[in-house]
C-alpha cells in the first residue's frame, strides 16, 4: 500500500513530471547559461510545468488577442483573498497597492519614495544578491547588519545599524527579506514586530520584500510584515512569481500600510504602465486558482529537503545544512571542505554542478553556496553525488 500512495504523490509531484531531456529543451537562463554536461541547481527557477489554470488563463488571454496594456484590480484583490485565506490576514487593501514591473523594480521605486540618493539602506547580510546591485543603481548606499550565527536577525546589531544609517538625520530604509534568501528562514510575528518598533523609534522606513511568502515547508507560518503592530508606514512587495515559476511573466504589488498610503500617490506612471498585462493575468490566475498545484509543490519540496539532508549525511558530513522553513533553496555550508572562499567554483569546474557563489550575497556568505531544491530528487541526487566526487 505504501508504494501505491508514493506512487500516486508521484503523479501528482510537479517537480517530478519533467525529464532531464524536457528540462534541456528549456530557453530561460537556467537551463542556457552552462553546457549540458552541467546539471543547473542554481538561479531561482522552478523545474516544473507551468500550473493548469495559469497557462489557461494565458493561453486564453492570447487566443483572444489580450495582449495590450494592464488594466482594473482582480490582481490585488487575488492576492488579497489567498492572503487571507493562506496567512489568516485580511489587512491587504486594495486601494493601497500600486502595480509595478516586478518586485525588485517595485523596491527600487519604494526606496526612492522614502530615501534619496546617497542615503542609507540596510540589509541582513548574507542576502539576495540583487539587492546589492539594484540598491547602488538607485544611487543609494548599502549598509550590513549581519544576521546572527543562528541566522536570524540580530536584532542588537540591527538597533545600532540603524542608528548610524541615521547619522545626521537623513532618511534611511531597511530592505527586509521575508523570509529571507538564501537562508531559509521564516521570521516570526514576534521578530517583525520588534523589527517595527526598533524602525519606528529610529525614524528608519522599512521596505520588505516577500516575494517568497507562499513558498513554505510544513507547518510553518509566513506573517506578513505589514500584519505586525507598528507597521503601520512600511511598504510590501509580493508577486506569485516564485510560488508558480512566474519569472518570465513579470507583474509585482507594492502594497502600503494604512500610514504610507500617501507615498503611493508618488510612484510614477511609467512604473505601473510597465507592468505586463499577460503577467497580471498569470499572477492573477496563480492566486485566485493556483492553490493545489501550490500544495503538491510544497510537499514535493519538502520531501527534497528531507532527502538533501540524507544525501549530504552519507556523503558530505562536514557540510553544514539547515533545512530552511520557506523558498526552495538550501544555504550550504561548505567552509569545514577546505575549498575556498567559493566551494561554488570547484563544484562547478570538478563536479559539473552549478550553484550560487555564496560570495555574492555579502558577508558572511564566502565557504557558502546556495543550492535551488525545486527539481526531481533524482537531479539532487545525482547533484550531491557529483559535488561528492569533486572533493575527494
Amino acid at each position: 500500500m505504501s508504494g501505491v500512495l508514493s506512487g500516486a504523490r508521484d503523479a501528482i509531484n510537479p517537480l517530478r513530471q519533467l525529464t532531464l531531456d524536457q528540462l534541456r529543451q528549456r530557453t530561460s537562463l537556467k537551463w542556457r547559461e552552462y553546457p549540458d554536461d552541467v546539471l543547473p541547481l542554481w538561479v531561482a527557477e522552478m523545474d516544473v510545468p507551468l500550473a493548469e489554470p495559469v497557462a489557461r488563463a494565458i493561453t486564453d488571454a492570447v487566443a483572444r488577442g489580450d495582449t495590450g496594456y494592464t488594466a482594473g484590480t482582480a490582481y490585488p484583490r487575488a492576492l488579497a483573498e489567498f492572503a487571507r485565506r493562506r496567512w489568516g490576514w485580511d489587512g491587504l487593501a486594495v486601494e493601497r497597492t500600486a502595480l509595478v514591473p516586478d518586485v525588485m523594480h517595485g523596491v527600487v521605486e519604494a526606496l526612492r519614495l522614502v530615501t534619496g540618493p546617497g542615503d542609507a539602506v540596510v540589509v541582513n547580510c548574507p542576502v539576495y544578491p540583487p539587492f546589492y546591485e539594484f540598491v547602488a543603481h538607485a544611487g543609494r548606499r548599502i549598509v550590513e547588519a549581519p544576521l546572527g550565527e543562528d541566522l536570524r536577525i540580530d536584532l542588537d546589531a540591527l538597533e545600532e545599524v540603524f542608528r548610524r544609517a541615521r547619522t545626521g538625520g537623513r532618511p534611511a530604509a531597511y530592505l527586509l527579506c521575508s523570509p529571507h534568501n538564501p537562508t531559509g528562514v521564516i521570521h516570526t510575528a514576534d521578530e517583525l514586530a520588534a523589527v517595527a518598533d526598533l524602525a519606528g523609534r529610529h525614524g528608519v522606513r522599512v521596505v520588505a520584500d516577500e516575494i517568497h511568502a507562499p513558498v513554505v515547508a510544513g507547518g510553518a507560518r509566513f506573517t506578513p510584515y505589514l500584519s505586525v503592530p507598528g507597521a503601520e508606514n512600511g511598504l510590501s512587495l509580493m508577486s506569485a512569481s516564485k510560488g508558480w515559476n512566474l519569472a518570465g511573466l513579470r507583474g509585482g504589488l507594492l502594497i502600503a500600510g494604512p500610514a504610507a498610503a500617501g507615498d503611493l500617490a508618488r510612484v510614477p506612471f511609467e512604473a505601473s504602465v510597465s507592468t505586463s498585462h499577460l503577467g497580471v493575468i498569470a499572477h492573477t490566475a496563480a492566486f485566485c486558482d493556483g492553490g493545489e498545484w501550490l500544495d503538491a509543490v510544497l510537499t514535493g519540496l519538502d520531501d527534497n529537503r528531507r532527502l538533501l539532508a540524507a544525501l549530504l549525511a552519507e556523503h558530505l558530513p562536514a557540510v553544514g545544512y539547515h533545512p530552511g522553513q520557506a523558498t526552495y533553496l538550501a544555504w550550504l555550508d561548505c567552509r569545514a571542505l577546505g575549498l575556498g572562499d567559493d566551494p561554488a567554483a570547484v563544484f562547478l569546474d570538478r563536479g559539473r554542478v552549478a550553484l550560487n557563489s555564496g560570495s555574492a550575497f555579502g558577508t558572511g556568505g564566502d565557504g557558502h553556496v546556495r543550492l535551488n531544491l525545486a527539481t526531481a530528487p533524482e537531479l539532487i541526487t545525482e547533484a550531491v553525488r557529483r559535488m561528492a566526487a569533486a572533493v575527494v
